[in-house]
C-alpha cells in the first residue's frame, strides 16, 4: 500500500475486509442453504409418503389394485417423484408409478427398510403403511433433485451479491452506513422472528426507495405469501384428513347397514328350511325377509343415485304431477315403518291438485327420504306431520315431526353426502348418510329449495321442499300408477341367467302364478331352446358365458320364429347408456335387479296385446 493516501488504503481495508467477510459468510449460507435443501427434501418427500401411505391404506386393506394405482398415479402432479411403489405385508409389489419421461432404474423387487437415502441427485424413502394401527404394507417413492444445478444458481448469485456489495460499499461508505445497516437489521430480526415463531405477520418498515427498500419490500411480499401459502397447505391437509375419515366412517357404516338385513334374511331361511316350523312363523319370517331385502334394494339403489349425481349422469323424466299424488304415493310407501314405530300421522292437502312438472319418481323418492329422516329420529310414538299447499305461488311440501331435533351447529351440515348426526357405536338409528343429499340434489334439479328448521335437541325438525309450479293448473296429472291387472293367461317364458338360483328362484315366482317357465344358464342354451319353441317372453341375462344377452338379442331379432318374442333385459346394470345399449341390441324392456314381483308380473301382462307393447317400445 506504499505511495497510497489513508484513505486508498483504508478503503482498501475495508473493501478486502468486507470481501472476505462476504466470502465465507457466502460459504456460510451456501453450506447452510444446502443442508437446508438436503432437510427441506427429506420433510417435503416425507409428507408427500405419508398423504400417500394414509390413501393407500384403504386399497391395501380392501385388496383394491385400481384405487391403489390411481391414487399413485396423482403423483404426476409433482414432477420431482420419478417413481413410487406400494408393497402388500408380504411385502410383494401391490401397485407402481414411474414418471413417463423419467429415466429412474427399476423399481426394488421387495421394499428396503423403512427411512430414507441418498443416491446421488435421488432421494429414496420407504413409509409403512397402516390401518387402524396395524402395519398393512409399504410405500416406497424416489424424487429426483438438481442439486447441481442449484449449487451454481447460488454460486452465481453469490458472486453477482458480493461484486455488488464490493460495489457499493466502495460508493456509499460511510455517509449512508446507518441507512443500510438499519432496514438490513431489522430485515435479520424479522426473519429471525419467522424462523423461530413462525409468525408469517411481521413485516419491516420502510425506510428509502432504493435497493434496500426493495428488499423491505420483497421481504415483506415473500413473507406475507410463505404465509398465505402455509395457511392454504394446512387447510388442504386438514381437508385431506377430515375426508379420509369420513371416507373410513363411510365404509364402515357401509358394511354394518349391509350386513344388518342378511342377519334376518339367513335366519329366515333357516325358519323355511325348518319343517316342524308352524305355518305363522314361516309366515313372518317371510315378511321380514321381504323387508329385509328391500332395505338392502334402497341403500343400493341410494348409492347408484349418489353416484348418479356425482358424475352428473342425472336425468329427469319431466311430467306433468300432482303433488298430492306423489305425497299420497310416498306416504304407501313408507306406511309400514310408520306404523313400526307406532307413529301418530297427520296429513293435510287441498282438495284440488297442486300442480307441477317434474320426475314423478325422484319427487317420490325426496319425500319418501323425509318421511324416513322423520320416522327414525322421532321416538316410539311420536307425531308425523305432512302438509301440501301453495305458498307465495310456489307449491310446498312440509314435513314436521317431534323427534330429536338437530343441533344448531349440524343444521347446515345434515344435506351434505355421508353425513351422519349419531355416529356413535351404539346408535339407534340406521343410513348411510345419504338421503337427506340426495333430496336436496333432487329438489335442486327441479328448480326447487329444501330448508331445515329446528329449535335443538329434542324439539323437532321440520323440512319445507318448495317447487316452481306448473306453468297452467291444467297440467296436473295424477303421478301414483294404476296397479297392474290380473293376468288374463299362461305364456310361455325363457328365463335365461348363469345365476343358477336366481333364475330358479324366478322361474318358481312366474310357475306360482300359472306361467309355463323354461329355464337355460348359458347364452347359447338360450338360443337353442328358443328355436326350439319360440316362447311369448324371453328373460335374459346380460353377463352370460357362450354368448352375452346383446348378441343374443340380436340374433333372436334375425331368426323369423323369434323375431317378435319380447325381450326384456335384467340385469344389474342401470345407467341410461345400458339402457340405450339394451334397446339398440333389440331388447324391448330393461329391468335392474332384484325385479320386483308386481313390475315383472305387470309387464309380462302388456305381453297378452304385442302389437300394443311394440308399438309403446317403438
Amino acid at each position: 500500500m506504499t505511495g497510497r493516501s489513508l484513505r486508498q488504503r483504508y478503503t482498501i481495508v475495508v473493501l478486502t475486509t468486507t470481501a472476505a467477510a462476504l466470502l465465507l459468510s457466502a460459504l456460510a449460507l451456501l453450506i447452510y442453504e444446502l443442508r437446508s435443501y438436503r432437510s427441506a427434501w427429506i420433510a417435503d418427500l416425507t409428507t408427500q409418503a405419508d398423504l400417500v401411505a394414509k390413501s393407500s391404506a384403504a386399497a391395501l386393506a380392501f385388496d383394491d389394485v385400481r384405487a391403489a394405482n390411481e391414487n399413485l398415479a396423482l403423483l404426476k402432479l409433482r414432477p420431482q417423484i420419478t417413481a413410487a411403489a406400494v408393497y402388500n405385508s408380504a411385502g410383494r409389489l401391490f401397485a407402481s408409478y414411474v414418471a413417463s419421461d423419467s429415466d429412474a432404474l427399476g423399481l426394488p423387487a421387495r421394499p428396503a427398510a423403512d427411512g430414507h437415502r441418498f443416491e446421488g441427485d435421488n432421494l429414496q424413502i420407504s413409509q409403512p403403511v397402516e390401518q387402524n394401527g396395524e402395519r398393512v404394507g409399504t410405500l416406497y417413492l424416489t424424487a429426483h433433485y438438481d442439486v447441481g444445478g442449484r449449487l451454481l444458481d447460488y454460486l452465481a448469485i453469490l458472486v453477482a451479491v458480493t461484486a455488488a456489495s464490493l460495489a457499493l460499499a466502495a460508493v456509499i461508505f460511510g455517509s449512508l452506513q446507518n441507512s443500510l445497516t438499519g432496514p438490513i437489521l431489522a430485515l435479520a430480526q424479522a426473519a429471525r422472528d419467522v424462523t423461530r415463531r413462525r409468525d408469517y405477520g411481521v413485516t419491516v418498515r420502510k425506510v428509502s426507495d432504493d435497493e434496500v427498500g426493495e428488499l423491505v419490500d420483497s421481504f415483506n411480499d415473500m413473507v406475507r405469501e410463505l404465509g398465505a401459502e402455509i395457511d392454504q397447505r394446512q387447510k388442504a391437509e386438514a381437508a385431506l384428513r377430515a375426508a379420509d375419515r369420513r371416507k373410513d366412517e363411510f365404509l364402515a357404516t357401509l358394511a354394518h347397514e349391509l350386513r344388518n338385513p342378511l342377519s334376518p334374511i339367513v335366519t329366515g331361511l333357516e325358519v323355511l328350511n325348518n319343517p316342524a316350523a308352524s305355518s305363522d312363523a314361516q309366515t313372518r319370517a317371510r315378511e321380514r325377509m321381504i323387508r329385509q331385502l328391500r332395505q338392502m334394494v334402497r341403500l343400493i339403489d341410494d348409492l347408484l343415485d349418489v353416484s348418479r349425481i356425482t358424475t352428473g349422469k342425472v336425468e329427469l323424466r319431466r311430467a306433468p304431477v300432482d303433488l298430492v299424488a306423489v305425497v299420497r304415493e310416498a306416504l304407501d310407501a313408507v306406511e309400514s315403518i310408520v306404523k313400526e314405530r307406532g307413529h301418530r300421522l297427520d296429513t293435510r292437502w287441498p282438495d284440488a291438485p297442486v300442480p307441477i312438472d317434474g320426475d314423478a319418481t325422484r319427487l317420490v323418492q325426496v319425500v319418501v327420504n323425509l318421511l324416513n329422516n322423520a320416522a327414525k329420529y322421532t321416538d316410539r310414538g311420536g307425531h308425523i306431520a305432512v302438509w301440501v299447499g301453495v305458498e307465495d305461488a310456489r307449491a310446498v311440501v312440509r314435513v314436521t315431526d317431534d323427534g330429536i331435533g338437530i343441533e344448531p351447529p349440524l343444521q347446515d351440515e345434515v344435506f351434505e353426502l355421508f353425513m351422519q348426526a349419531d355416529r356413535s357405536l351404539e346408535r339407534q338409528r340406521s343410513g348411510l348418510g345419504v338421503g337427506l343429499s340426495l333430496a336436496r340434489r333432487f329438489v335442486e334439479l327441479h328448480g326447487g329449495t329444501i330448508e331445515l328448521h329446528s329449535e335443538g335437541l329434542g324439539r323437532g325438525a321440520t323440512f319445507t321442499v318448495r317447487l316452481p309450479l306448473a306453468a297452467t293448473a291444467e297440467q296436473a296429472v295424477a303421478s301414483s300408477p294404476s296397479p297392474p291387472p290380473g293376468h288374463a293367461k299362461a305364456l310361455d317364458v325363457l328365463v335365461a341367467d348363469d345365476n343358477v338360483d336366481l333364475a330358479t328362484s324366478l322361474g318358481d315366482v312366474l310357475t306360482s302364478v300359472g306361467h309355463r317357465v323354461r329355464l337355460a344358464h348359458d347364452g347359447r342354451a338360450a338360443y337353442d331352446a328358443a328355436l326350439e319353441a319360440a316362447p311369448d317372453v324371453a328373460l335374459l341375462d346380460i353377463g352370460m358365458p357362450g354368448l352375452n344377452g346383446y348378441d343374443l338379442a340380436r340374433r333372436l331379432r334375425m331368426e323369423p320364429r323369434t323375431r317378435n318374442v319380447v325381450l326384456v333385459a335384467i340385469t344389474g346394470w342401470g345407467q341410461e347408456a345400458d339402457k340405450l345399449r339394451a334397446r339398440e341390441a333389440g331388447f324391448d324392456h330393461h329391468l335392474v335387479k332384484p325385479v320386483e314381483p308386481e313390475a315383472l308380473f305387470a309387464l309380462l301382462q302388456t305381453s297378452l296385446d304385442r302389437d300394443s307393447l311394440r308399438a309403446a317400445s317403438s
